[in-house]
């Protein structure tokens, strides 16, 4: 009985070890003879075309991508328009420039609007300064010019320059802003 409990497991454990060499001996055998009679189907890879240089005559030429080329052939597409609207619409750069195109335009608030002798006028708040506007007046540093006034906004003309280097016009705003506590 004293036996009993050790020979059991020892028992197992030699029928285990006795069946599983064989058959991993087998799957082997097995394995190796399918690989010997499997033949890869791989078709061939075709030859590569041959490299030709070819050369290049025009080497004197203009380069295609630079950036003056693009701008004569832009300006040139709107020749016939931006020779008349370009005379129109250019900045009065011989002016003397006023006080508020010294701030761009995002630095000021419109804090309040009035009427004086009967003409409309906008109070413009810049670095907790007061300035009064009216009509015909320059704001900002992209040549602003008041065009008109209400009790909520101050509309403005600007002129830029677009991508082109043609001056163009642009409409900008100042509204009224609410005053924080």
């Amino acid at each position: 009985m004293k036996l009993m409990p050790w020979a059991m497991p020892l028992l197992a454990t030699l029928v285990l070890a006795g069946c599983g060499s064989s058959s991993e001996d087998e799957l082997r055998g097995w394995m190796a003879e399918q690989r010997s009679q499997m033949r890869p189907r791989v078709p061939p890879i075709a030859e590569p075309k041959p490299f030709r240089p070819e050369s290049y005559a025009d080497g004197a030429a203009v380069d295609p991508f630079s950036l003056d080329k693009l701008a004569a052939a832009l300006k040139r597409d709107k020749a016939p328009q931006a020779s008349t609207t370009s005379a129109l619409i250019a900045p009065e750069l011989a002016r003397r420039k006023e006080e508020l195109e010294s701030f761009p335009l995002d630095t000021m608030a419109m804090v309040g609007s009035l009427i004086q002798t009967g003409q409309p006028a906008a109070l413009i708040r810049v670095d907790k300064l007061l300035y009064q506007v009216r009509l015909g007046n320059h704001l900002g540093t992209n040549y602003g010019r008041v065009t008109k006034i209400t009790e909520t906004e101050v509309t403005l003309r600007e002129i830029v320059q677009d991508a082109v280097g043609e001056w163009i016009e642009r409409p900008a705003t100042l509204q009224l802003q609410e005053r924080n506590k």
